[in-house]
């Protein structure tokens, strides 16, 4: 790669300045550099070669909810961003651009860019002084270094495995599909997403880099002399196209990265309850009557399913699986199948898988219609490798293969009755150097963009139900992607396996998926791959999984012995106990996630996000928060029955959810934690939410010298006009002569609200509903 350390400011247009960048003073010009102020607090840079970018547009980038068309959003398109316009001037070798919130600094040789906010000398982020960027002029390849500081701290980078902290290590970007794979050490991982979070002494920002090649982002890892403390990005291949989110604290950088790639879609309340799936089901000669057998053992064992997901071995021939091909020996009527899922309680969630093998029925007219991912020299389709053989990747680029993908979604599994698609095993491994995707027109190599096949698969499964039934709000997973995933559905941390070290280790990894723009997200329950769990391990699986937004119990052993919440009697009770704890909360989660979806806020997020003034409670990385209100910190040690913990000062501090046993906020605390019982702290002033066979209750923590409020997001459930229909009912606590009353405000429910008070009488409900009193204690 040649260093490009030397840069001569060209101008202004269209409110950003240009500058020719090149090796020295007298050297030609490699490339032109572009630097934007987009929003009050957001910057963009971005380099092109002289011969034009190496792919003109992108997928990722998606601001005020401007959804990007399947063919791509221009790259220099900046639609969608308030785009003011900056004063512009030049001393001394330095060039600077400013507006009312941000102000960056070029200096012109060594060429590097300083940052800052409105009204601070220090910079928040500095360029590395000592080549800063790189390019090759034969491989495509580009790397960009930045300053580095010993109090930083780092976070981000979607799925990555490892600590909340992300400082001192290197990670790829690329996707692989790493069955089993280490929590704390495996990378790659499934998702390709170079967005980091650097938290210090200056304050929070991001860095975002739009470009779907592989590559690496180095955070301290590598230590060299010559240049002192740097973080760099590099990639293989495509463009150096990055932006700069100001913050200055971790939720403003979060909360702006999820503004600026499109948000997270709202997934129906359904989806919220507890789901299950195996493969060993769907793989089984007589997969119908195990369907029905496990609808039956959830009756008997008193276990609420709300969703069933169908591994692939419903499209199965001997031991292979063939995409929208029914097993009709082994689901000789799908239609009455789904149908009895659902008499059941159960909404069907069928498994799909965008390689379409070397002997698939259909591909003869995969190819005759050209809709397969090609191989640029031969024309003929490029072949990967995948789970049971070789095979070609059908190519979401393609206007055909979108056709041919969405036809087989309704025909093959909505007529039937399926209610939603889980997109899978989409990491695109294809490594034939000469892949070409169709583009929509214009061919571009697949190494450039494998993510985005995995988005625009997850974004055509979300239009294709959408389109299907147009009242209800689609559900859609998909395992892989990059940025901007979370606008159409949901996604989790992949196939983990099954062991103590995977409890730690998904919750920092579910944790940066959250400040990652990925809201809606989960674990397998009990672990997908390895030893089946005993009955302490899947208890803890279970307490740890309960408070995500995704619950779905998944697992494949080569024993054959699945997990289910019974497969260990003794601690049936306490598994059948934490599960409905999860199913009690969940008109809080919803609401967390519909806040989620219109502001942009995490349900899942690590105590810093809401305590960060607390030192302590900033490096917590075994504990989270549900929403603002509750303090989650699940039992990872094997053999362990008590639980330490930190709470974070608060005033008024902590009431356990259990007993309401009061605790003051800014101490480490030891509490019992036996199987089944899930460390779960509700703050003093907090109003949650609850529902149960006897209806909705406002559990109210404290009284109201707190602050005593909350608020629930009611609709009917699915329906797509949420944005009109729904409503958000605020309830806030005061005190008046006769004791506490909540007051109820915003809109209507429909049904009584009780009222339940820990540390406190019970309050009257005024507003809506009636006058109810509750006696306290009581079971949660």
């Amino acid at each position: 790669m040649k260093a490009l350390t030397h840069g001569r400011f060209r101008g202004v247009h269209d409110g950003a300045a240009l500058f020719d960048l090149a090796t020295s003073a007298n050297a030609p010009v490699l490339a032109t550099l572009r630097v934007a102020i987009l929003e009050r607090d957001i910057g963009r840079v971005t380099l092109r070669r002289p011969e034009g970018y190496r792919l003109d547009r992108g997928w990722a980038i998606a601001p005020d909810r401007i959804e990007p068309p399947f063919a791509g959003r221009p790259r220099d398109d900046v639609s969608g961003f308030a785009n003011p316009v900056p004063d512009v001037s030049e001393q001394g070798g330095v060039v600077t651009l400013a507006t009312a919130g941000l102000r960056a600094e070029v200096k012109l040789d060594p060429f590097g860019i300083a940052w800052h906010r409105h009204g601070e000398s220090r910079p928040f982020l500095r360029d590395r002084p000592t080549q800063a960027y790189l390019l090759s002029r034969k491989s495509g390849s580009l790397l960009h270094a930045m300053e580095r500081h010993k109090d930083e701290r780092h976070y981000g980078l979607g799925d990555k495995a490892g600590p909340l902290d992300r400082t001192g290590r290197r990670f790829a970007i690329d996707a692989v599909d790493p069955c089993g794979f280490d929590a704390e050490l495996s990378d790659p991982l499934y998702k390709m997403l170079p967005f980091v979070i650097v938290d210090g002494a200056r304050g929070a920002h991001g860095v975002f880099y739009d470009n779907l090649a592989p590559g690496a982002v180095d955070l301290g890892c590598t230590i060299d002399n010559y240049h002192g403390l740097f973080r760099f990005y590099r990639a293989e291949d495509g463009d150096l196209d990055y932006y700069v989110l100001a913050g200055p604290t971790v939720p403003d950088v979060t909360r702006r990265f999820s503004w600026l790639t499109g948000g997270q879609a709202f997934a129906p309340r359904w989806s919220l309850g507890f789901a299950m799936t195996t493969m060993t089901i769907a793989d089984a000669p007589d997969a119908d009557a195990r369907v029905t057998a496990f609808i039956d053992d959830c009756k008997r064992h008193g276990i609420r399913c709300d969703s069933f997901h169908f591994g692939s071995g419903y499209t199965s021939i001997g031991k292979r699986r063939y995409v929208f091909n029914w097993n009709y020996d082994k689901f000789p009527d799908p239609a009455a199948t789904m149908a009895r899922l659902k008499a059941a309680g159960m909404v069907p969630v069928t498994n799909i898988k965008p390689c379409l093998l070397d002997d698939h029925p259909r591909l003869d007219e995969a190819r005759a219609r050209g809709i397969l991912v090609a191989d640029g020299e031969t024309g003929a389709p490029a072949t990967a490798q995948f789970w049971d053989g070789l095979g070609f990747h059908v190519d979401f680029t393609n206007p055909r293969g979108r056709q041919w993908w969405a036809d087989g979604i309704r025909d093959a599994l909505l007529a039937y009755g399926v209610t939603a698609v889980w997109s899978d095993n989409n990491e695109y491994e294809i490594w034939d150097e000469d892949a070409v995707c169709a583009g929509d027109g214009r061919p571009f190599p697949q190494a450039l963009a494998r993510p985005a096949q995995a988005l625009l698969m997850h974004k055509l499964a979300y239009e294709t139900q959408a389109a299907q039934d147009p009242g209800k709000r689609p559900y859609t997973i998909t395992r892989a992607g990059g940025a901007g995933i979370a606008r159409y559905g949901q996604t989790w941390s992949g196939d983990n396996e099954t062991a103590w070290k995977t409890l730690r280790y998904n919750l920092t990894q579910g944790l940066n998926m959250s400040l990652s723009g990925l809201y809606n997200i989960g674990h397998d329950v009990g672990g997908f791959h390895g030893p089946s769990p005993g009955p302490e391990l899947l208890c803890r699986f279970v307490e740890f999984c309960a408070l995500w937004p995704r619950m779905v119990m998944n697992s494949w052993k080569e024993s054959g012995i699945f997990s289910t919440p019974w497969m260990h009697p003794d601690v049936l009770p306490q598994v059948r106990a934490v599960l409905e704890l999860r199913h009690r909360l969940i008109p809080y989660l919803y609401t967390q996630m519909w806040r989620a979806a219109v502001e942009d806020m995490p349900a899942v997020r690590p105590l810093l996000w809401d305590f960060a003034s607390d030192p302590i409670a900033a490096g917590t990385e075994d504990a989270f928060m549900l929403g603002p209100d509750l303090l989650i910190a699940p039992v990872l040690e094997q053999g362990a029955t008590t639980r330490e913990l930190y709470l974070p000062d608060h005033p008024g501090g902590w009431y356990d959810w259990h007993d309401g046993t009061p605790f003051e906020g800014g101490r480490s605390i030891t509490i019992a934690a036996p199987l089944g019982r899930l460390p779960l702290f509700a703050r003093a002033g907090a109003i949650i939410p609850i529902e149960d066979d006897a209806g909705l209750t406002a559990v109210v923590f404290g009284a109201p010298d707190q602050g005593s409020a909350g608020c629930l997001y009611v609709d009917d459930g699915d329906t797509a006009d949420w944005r009109r229909q729904g409503q958000l009912i605020e309830l806030r606590l005061r005190r008046n002569e006769a004791g506490f009353v909540l007051d109820v405000r915003g809109g209507e429910l429909s049904g009584p609200l009780r009222t339940r008070g820990v540390g406190m009488a019970d309050p009257r409900v005024v507003g809506r509903g009636n006058e109810v009193r509750c006696a306290w204690p009581a079971t949660f």
